[in-house]
């Protein structure tokens, strides 16, 4: 069983989505962990949040910044690996709320030589707007509470809250890189110095989450599933520029075709 956690959380101008962010983390039943918010180049509204929070958290808390140049999800990503303390770094999305069992899920999954890649419910705006303004524990909610949220259109599914104990077959798809998000993935610290964390010349939103899985299987790391076990709550957010994504994709066509692991531009060149 790993020891040491941390919980990478990404964020950019969304402080009412961190303060739910960061209170569903407060209360995990696992709280042998750590909290390094990596911060895309947010407003002051953020760091506040992260300042009240600090003294109700029952596990520490750091805040990694840097000055917003576009969507830069990798780099920060980087700085907050750089910033860690974990052997075991579980990336979140910063308007992401994890259930009460979230982390006890992850550290039960960890296996050396595998990543575990979770998955999500996503939520209608309305449903977030309801839930930000109120305060609502969402992350709290019943499984019959889901399900009348799901007849009312305030969520897109509900298998992601289920528990079972799938055993072997979360291996099945040890090779397959699609569909792992870094709103949920889990990566022993090691196996992220090995292929030199996230790729940093992905600017603009998209796909660096699917360069980095394909490099840790390239690297020999395989794909464990988190579902059953780790599902999240995704809070409705607007569609994001994409502006960068052409280049994005022609970044990851050449991953895909052959055998690099190493980022080109990964933790190594930070300053």
């Amino acid at each position: 069983m790993i020891d040491s956690v941390s919980i990478i959380v990404s964020t950019y101008n969304r402080p009412d989505a961190l303060d739910a962010c960061l209170r569903a983390l407060a209360h995990q039943t696992d709280q042998l962990f750590e909290i390094v918010v990596a911060d895309d180049g947010s407003g002051p509204q953020t760091s506040q949040i992260i300042k009240d929070w600090a003294p109700r958290l029952p596990v520490s808390i750091r805040h990694v910044w840097h000055e917003h140049g576009g969507f830069r999800g990798a780099e920060i990503r980087n700085r907050g690996i750089q910033r860690s303390n974990g052997r075991y770094c579980i990336f979140l999305d910063g308007d992401c709320l994890a259930p009460p069992d979230f982390v006890a899920g992850h550290r039960r999954l960890a296996e050396p030589g595998w990543f575990v890649a979770g998955n999500r419910i996503l939520l209608s705006a309305k449903l977030t707007t309801g839930i930000l303004a109120e305060g609502l524990e969402a992350e709290n909610w019943s499984f019959a509470a889901l399900v009348r949220e799901r007849l009312s259109g305030g969520v897109n599914r509900l298998l992601p809250a289920m528990r079972l104990p799938l055993g072997p077959i979360r291996k099945l798809r040890h090779g397959d890189w699609l569909g792992a998000k870094t709103c949920n993935l889990a990566v022993a610290r090691d196996d992220l110095d090995r292929i030199d964390g996230f790729d940093a010349s992905y600017v603009g939103w998209g796909l660096e989450d699917s360069d980095l899985v394909l490099r840790l299987l390239h690297a020999g790391v395989r794909r464990k599933d988190g579902r059953f076990a780790t599902g999240v709550l995704h809070l409705w957010h607007p569609e994001v520029d994409r502006l960068g994504l052409q280049e994005n994709e022609r970044r990851l066509a050449e991953v895909l075709s052959g055998n690099r692991t190493a980022a080109k531009q990964g933790l190594s060149t930070l300053d």
